[in-house]
């Protein structure tokens, strides 16, 4: 089974049960496809996420999608009645179309991988674009409901029947939420099934001792949202303090409440009990787990109905073997036993919370007891290969077509490295892409970064659906900042070259190199062509990264330096130079770039010639003789080269 995966957004760092859940899949030997429709909203991710052996697909920007839209329109791969329906039924807030253009892309993307099921998690945008994703390709989907999603963020029951109907079936998170699910969607309770979330103890390979600090310390993990309870358990501590008690509280995470909570800490006179430490990264959250002597939660429903169901912070602490404090509210009993692995008070209740975080403070022996018993809960019900075995099997048995292959790739694949796009310093660089496909060059193009300012032109929104768009900024940020080591690096090598690329073009290059290098692995590819002298920098660290040969053309006025030009395309096999004066110094694998020194008649000629379907400037030739050389170059069958000779 080749499986696919579709979020809304990817990742989240407060939604570790996902990346627990694929990770498990795949050491079970399932292969996933991961597809994102909108980029994450911060560039901290957790450290087992480059675990993941299958790569992240983010939808490309909505500009380019419009154009995915008018194809579709024009071949008959637009599910027209679908958008009508569900804007009569919904109405445009649902945005319908916007839905649409996010499935093309994944529908497209799944059915040329192979994939034969696809899962969702949440049910909000990403399962209402399975509905189109569906009709486009025929392909089945699941969706893995929570709480919040269905409660509120979905914001339609007649939507939420229609998602539950499509889908082959539907899990819950807990038994509370299946319940929730089977009230509002009574035709669908057949294929409603629990399934909990679950971790994986081996990033908590052995049962955390007791702490030894002098003020017993307590945390809480979460979105810095009404529902998770933050305020009451401020005030809790407030009260704890007008006590006596002696403690310290640490609260991680980050949310629209971060300055009204710090205001009211500081009313309150707690700023030496009470930090807000914001966003970390799983690893470090655990140490700090392990570091406290109780976990607090108190989650509570907000005024829009919304609230935790089943937090897997909770869990985290569990298996860290600490006892918990939490409310009686959705799925949290299900998990905590009270009186065994911890206490539970109503949602709301700031004393009775107080009462219980005092009694645990006072008593390091209680702590102890239902920090072991809360550890040997999760090893019992709660590991990760328990509970993904339930979802694993509903997804065999939901897929009962056989999987399809991935499309074959060619023997020798070639990227385009293609710095900014649509480019006025790069007018024919749609042309080049037209006449090496038109040569059955088995070329991938990537565009680093959409110029979404510029007009599209009829030619470019034709070659804008053939090219592959590389992921936000924020998503190549996360990639830098997760590789610190290979960074630093690249960065030290550069500040030991003579001749050196500006830093501002270094760091975006560097940063565009980290993400495609995966990508060349992923799809095989052997050689790699730099489009102009930036994208050159880029292919020059690909080349120290990844083994790929390097090939480049030289814009007539080229931004880097011709010092730098010079000693960079002796690492290169081949290429096109629009300035004769570099080509004495090179041998037969260099061509004169004609195609960028056409004169106003010659492009005078070619705009017509465009038009009337024929060619009036004698390029056809120049463009067989460069498809023949890039061949040659991609085999490394051009003598007398090698990958890094300086």
């Amino acid at each position: 089974m080749r499986l696919g995966y579709l979020y809304s957004r990817y990742p989240v760092i407060s939604q570790t049960f996902c990346d627990a859940e694929m990770l498990a899949l795949e050491r079970l030997g399932v292969a996933l496809e991961i597809g994102s429709i909108y980029p994450p909203l911060t560039s901290l991710r957790h450290e087992h996420i480059s675990q993941l052996c299958a790569p992240i697909r983010y939808a490309p920007p909505q500009k380019i999608l419009r154009i995915w839209e008018k194809n579709a329109k024009t071949t008959g791969k637009w599910p027209q009645e679908l958008v009508d329906r569900h804007k009569r039924k919904y109405g445009d807030q649902i945005k319908a179309e916007q839905r649409a253009r996010n499935a093309l892309y994944f529908a497209e993307l799944f059915a040329r991988n192979g994939v034969d099921h696809f899962h969702v998690h949440f049910a909000n945008r990403a399962a209402h674009t399975a509905l189109f994703l569906k009709e486009i390709s025929g392909i089945p989907f699941s969706v893995t409901a929570h709480g919040q999603d269905f409660m509120k963020d979905l914001g339609n029951d007649d939507l939420l029947r229609e998602i539950c109907a499509a889908a082959e079936f539907v899990a819950a998170e807990t038994d509370y939420s299946r319940e929730l699910l089977c009230q509002r969607c009574p035709d669908s309770a057949g294929k409603i099934y629990r399934v909990y979330n679950g971790i994986d103890l081996g990033r908590f390979p052995d049962r955390c001792s007791a702490t030894a600090n002098s003020a017993p310390g307590i945390l809480s993990v979460g979105r810095l949202v009404a529902f998770k309870g933050f305020e009451q358990l401020i005030h809790a501590c407030a009260e704890l303090a007008r006590r006596g008690v002696d403690f310290t509280c640490e609260i991680i995470g980050d949310g629209p409440l971060r300055n009204n909570l710090q205001a009211e800490i500081d009313k309150l006179s707690l700023s030496s009990r009470v930090t807000l430490l914001g966003s970390l990264s799983q690893g470090a959250v655990f140490d700090k787990l392990r570091a406290a002597d109780i976990f607090a939660l108190a989650s509570v429903m907000d005024r829009q109905g919304a609230s935790d169901v089943f937090p897997t912070v909770i869990i985290e602490a569990m298996a860290a073997a600490r006892p918990v404090v939490s409310t009686q509210l959705a799925g949290i009993p299900e998990c905590v036993e009270h009186e065994q692995t911890g206490l539970l008070v109503p949602p709301g209740d700031t004393i009775g919370l107080s009462h219980a975080l005092e009694r645990l403070i006072r008593d390091s022996e209680l702590r102890l007891q239902y920090g072991r018993a809360g550890r040997t809960r999760i090893e019992e019900h709660f590991r990760i290969e328990q509970t993904v075995a339930p979802l694993l099997q509903l997804l065999k048995n939901s897929s009962v077509a056989p999987s399809k292959p991935k499309a074959p790739l060619a023997a020798y694949q070639i990227a385009y490295l293609i710095d900014r796009w649509p480019d006025e310093d790069l007018p024919l660089i749609e042309r080049e892409l037209q006449e090496m496909r038109r040569r059955s060059i088995s070329i991938i193009p990537f565009v680093c970064e959409l110029d979404s300012a510029a007009r599209l032109t009829r030619n470019v929104e034709q070659m804008a659906v053939q090219l592959e768009f590389l992921p936000d900024p924020m998503v190549m940020e996360a990639e830098w900042r997760a590789h610190h080591t290979l960074a630093q690096k690249l960065e030290e090598e550069r500040a030991q070259e003579t001749e050196r690329v500006p830093g501002g073009i270094f760091l975006r290059q560097a940063r565009f190199a980290l993400v495609l290098r995966r990508l060349l692995v992923e799809k095989k590819v052997s050689h790699v062509h730099a489009t102009s002298s930036r994208a050159l920098a880029c292919a020059l660290i690909l080349q120290r990264l990844v083994d790929v040969t390097v090939s480049a053309t030289i814009e007539p006025r080229p931004e880097l330096s011709q010092q730098w030009i010079e000693k960079a395309l002796r690492r290169c096999e081949g290429g096109r130079l629009s300035d004769r004066k570099l080509l004495p110094h090179r041998d037969g694998s260099f061509l004169v770039d004609k195609a960028a020194l056409h004169s106003a008649r010659r492009k005078a000629l070619q705009s017509f010639g465009e038009r009337i379907g024929i060619d009036l400037t004698g390029a056809a030739s120049f463009w067989q003789e460069w498809s023949e050389l890039l061949v040659r170059l991609s085999r490394g069958e051009v003598p007398g080269k090698s990958k890094t000779s300086e």
